[in-house]
């Protein structure tokens, strides 16, 4: 599993777990809007029992609102921490990709080589 796979895992459950603070919400500001809805049906109470539920459940929508963009701050800096690791991950993984194949490559040319030069000199001393 590569570095990219990882931060796709990981950028994957952040993704989930922002859907899910996003339908919770919903759910909350839909429950918020037929309450409301309820209050205008009952215009004939008075406009002051009106006033005096629509404040509450204002305040409610505002809150809601507050942590839900707070929560999406969050989620979009962790996004961007784990971008950072990933290619931080990727870039490690490059640069000890160069640092390693070239010795490894000489020297599997080498063995391979030696092996050659020994499969030859059996033959020729057989002769």
């Amino acid at each position: 599993m590569s570095a990219a796979d990882v931060g796709a895992i990981i950028g994957g459950g952040v993704g989930l777990i922002v859907a899910v603070v996003l339908i919770l919400a919903v759910v909350s500001l839909r429950r918020s809007v037929r309450l409301l809805a309820g209050t205008v049906e009952a215009v004939g109470r008075g406009a002051e029992e009106i006033r005096d539920q629509t404040v509450p459940l204002l305040n409610q929508l505002r809150g809601i609102a507050e942590r839900t963009e707070a929560e999406l701050v969050r989620m979009d800096n962790l996004l961007e921490t784990v971008t950072s690791i990933s290619a931080t991950v990727d870039s490690a993984g490059h640069l000890a990709y160069l640092a390693f194949s070239n010795p490894v490559i000489k020297a599997l040319a080498f063995g391979s080589g030696t092996s050659r030069a020994i499969s030859r000199f059996r033959r020729k001393s057989e002769d």
